[in-house]
Protein backbone atom coordinates (compact mmCIF):
# COMPACT_ATOMS: atom_id res chain seq x y z
CA UNK A 1 0.00 0.00 0.00
CA UNK A 2 1.51 3.60 -0.99
CA UNK A 3 0.72 6.97 0.52
CA UNK A 4 0.11 9.17 -2.25
CA UNK A 5 -1.50 12.63 -2.22
CA UNK A 6 -4.16 13.19 -4.69
CA UNK A 7 -6.45 16.33 -5.93
CA UNK A 8 -9.84 14.98 -6.32
CA UNK A 9 -12.79 16.35 -7.66
CA UNK A 10 -14.93 17.11 -4.47
CA UNK A 11 -18.71 16.69 -6.27
CA UNK A 12 -17.36 13.10 -8.15
CA UNK A 13 -16.35 11.92 -4.83
CA UNK A 14 -19.32 12.70 -3.21
CA UNK A 15 -21.47 10.82 -4.94
CA UNK A 16 -19.26 8.18 -4.84
CA UNK A 17 -19.36 8.16 -1.30
CA UNK A 18 -23.16 8.57 -1.59
CA UNK A 19 -23.96 6.02 -4.16
CA UNK A 20 -21.29 3.53 -3.08
CA UNK A 21 -22.27 3.34 0.86
CA UNK A 22 -18.41 3.75 1.67
CA UNK A 23 -17.41 6.08 4.16
CA UNK A 24 -13.82 7.37 3.09
CA UNK A 25 -12.37 9.00 0.97
CA UNK A 26 -9.92 6.29 0.71
CA UNK A 27 -12.29 3.35 0.47
CA UNK A 28 -14.34 5.30 -2.38
CA UNK A 29 -10.96 5.80 -4.43
CA UNK A 30 -10.34 2.21 -3.87
CA UNK A 31 -13.25 1.20 -5.09
CA UNK A 32 -13.31 3.53 -7.59
CA UNK A 33 -9.59 1.52 -8.93
CA UNK A 34 -11.16 -1.76 -8.61
CA UNK A 35 -14.20 -1.37 -10.60
CA UNK A 36 -12.05 0.10 -13.04
CA UNK A 37 -9.97 -2.22 -13.40
CA UNK A 38 -12.58 -4.95 -13.17
CA UNK A 39 -14.40 -3.35 -16.13
CA UNK A 40 -11.43 -2.84 -17.92
CA UNK A 41 -10.28 -6.98 -17.74
CA UNK A 42 -14.07 -7.53 -18.93
CA UNK A 43 -13.71 -5.84 -21.73
CA UNK A 44 -10.88 -7.55 -22.78
CA UNK A 45 -12.33 -10.87 -22.21
CA UNK A 46 -15.27 -9.84 -23.97
CA UNK A 47 -13.23 -8.38 -27.01
CA UNK A 48 -11.57 -11.78 -26.95
CA UNK A 49 -13.83 -14.35 -27.09
CA UNK A 50 -15.84 -11.91 -29.25
CA UNK A 51 -12.82 -13.30 -31.31
CA UNK A 52 -12.73 -16.44 -31.28
CA UNK A 53 -16.22 -17.06 -31.73
CA UNK A 54 -16.20 -15.06 -34.77
CA UNK A 55 -15.66 -17.98 -37.15
CA UNK A 56 -17.45 -20.41 -34.91
CA UNK A 57 -20.31 -22.60 -36.17
CA UNK A 58 -23.05 -23.47 -34.54
CA UNK A 59 -24.75 -26.56 -36.39
CA UNK A 60 -21.02 -28.85 -37.30
CA UNK A 61 -20.44 -28.02 -33.43
CA UNK A 62 -23.70 -29.54 -32.42
CA UNK A 63 -23.30 -32.15 -34.76
CA UNK A 64 -19.65 -33.47 -32.95
CA UNK A 65 -21.76 -33.15 -29.58
CA UNK A 66 -24.73 -35.69 -30.71
CA UNK A 67 -21.83 -37.85 -32.52
CA UNK A 68 -19.82 -37.42 -29.26
CA UNK A 69 -23.17 -38.44 -27.24
CA UNK A 70 -23.91 -41.53 -28.95
CA UNK A 71 -20.77 -42.45 -29.15
CA UNK A 72 -19.50 -42.04 -32.40
CA UNK A 73 -16.63 -40.15 -31.89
Amino acid sequence: MSVTTLDLDDSVLQKVLTLSGVRTKKDAVNLALHEYAERHERIAALEYYSEMGKDWDYESWKALHDREKAGLE
